[in-house]
């Protein structure tokens, strides 16, 4: 399939993009996924377009296209906190004692 580059880039949700490339979803985990999904998708645009600028434009949407779904299926079975794409999931809270942390003597 042939997608349209300029198309592509006017997108803006994670809807349009799944419209766009006509890939099947549920609006439920999206709603709640969203800026997840998104996240992830946009890492992975970053990563093929680092290593495969030899590609035509089309050939890199055909990529994109595996990469929303890929996103997409990842959240299927894991969870935000699971997947830690977002800095505010990898900070240790400074205030916090963890059990695992108190040693007993």
């Amino acid at each position: 399939m042939t997608w349209d580059v300029e198309q592509f880039n006017q997108l803006v949700n994670a809807e349009e993009y799944f419209e766009f490339f006509q890939l099947p979803y549920d609006p439920k985990v999206v709603q709640v996924n969203r800026l997840h999904i998104l996240k992830r998708f946009s890492q992975s645009i970053q990563e093929i377009d680092a290593h495969n600028s030899e590609l035509s434009q089309a050939e890199k949407l055909d990529l994109y296209c595996t990469a929303l779904q890929q996103a997409y299926e990842v959240f299927l079975s894991s969870t935000p906190l699971e997947q830690k794409l977002f800095k505010v999931f990898k900070q240790k809270p400074n205030n916090i004692v963890m059990l695992t942390e108190i040693a007993t003597s």
